[in-house]
């Protein structure tokens, strides 16, 4: 039986839905509202680079993909394109070696959020070709399974306004997705949560006194000009790397038509 993986319209360039054509597979492009490959009715991937991963953790996008593929999907599944230490070639030692370590901080943090608290499951492959080998593994697995019915269903996008506010609220120390949202039916919004009392804090479930006190600390504690300076150098160094990474990927797509 021929495998057939719905793919989004925005994977086009990403060379894998060429190298699944040269596998045989049936690939069928669609605008697709949540996921980028599609093999099964119940099975969606989302496909991340080590650069994408960190750049929809900046923008708040992965947190709102992540509730909706487990809202849609039973089993949904992230893949992470590439290795973590090819963070380390973007940065200069020389010039501040801490944003490495923070970037790979925030790397490992968000898959932990990922797996513990969406109960995501994340595969790894080192390039395209591994990552168009490993769909076409899932797509085969579903057929042994005989998970039947239509691959593509009528999805309405969650409110991302209301996600956002969620991932607002996840930032905060010991807060994962579950708090949040109580924290947010409580409060109605991330600004009263921000200005509630350690004893208002405390009082919802799964946060308690020590976490409360933990929240407020961070919320309150005032940091230095130096600290300052170098969180504002930080931010200036990451958004020149998106913009000279877009612009790489304008010259490429231009190049290749």
């Amino acid at each position: 039986m021929a495998i057939r993986i719905v793919v989004d319209e925005r994977e086009r360039n990403s060379r894998v839905p060429d190298l699944l054509k040269l596998m045989g597979v049936y690939v069928d492009y669609k605008q697709l509202t949540i996921g980028d490959y599609i093999v099964s009715s119940e099975t969606i991937i989302e496909r991340k680079t080590i650069y994408d991963l960190l750049n929809s953790v900046y923008d708040g996008r992965l947190f709102v993909q992540c509730s909706d593929l487990i809202k849609h999907y039973s089993r949904p599944v992230i893949i992470v394109e590439g290795n973590l230490t090819d963070l380390d070639t973007r940065e200069d030692f020389s010039s501040d070696s801490r944003l490495i370590i923070d970037k790979l901080r925030v790397a490992y943090e968000t898959l932990i959020k990922v797996a513990l608290d969406f109960r995501l499951p994340v595969l790894y492959t080192s390039s395209v070709y591994y990552t168009a080998e490993l769909l076409v593994l899932l797509a085969s697995n579903q057929f042994k399974n005989k998970n039947e019915g239509p691959l593509l269903k009528k999805i309405k996008k969650s409110n991302p306004f209301v996600l956002q506010q969620l991932y607002v609220l996840t930032s905060l120390p010991g807060i994962g997705s579950k708090v949040a949202t109580r924290l947010l039916e409580k409060f109605h919004s991330p600004r009263n949560v921000l200005n509630a009392s350690i004893a208002e804090l405390a009082r919802v479930p799964g946060i308690g006194n020590m976490r409360a006190e933990k929240i407020r600390k961070i919320l309150d504690t005032n940091v230095s000009n130096e600290v300052n300076a170098y969180t504002q150098r930080k931010l200036m160094m990451e958004n020149s790397e998106d913009e000279e990474e877009k612009n790489t990927t304008t010259t490429t797509t231009n190049d290749s038509s």
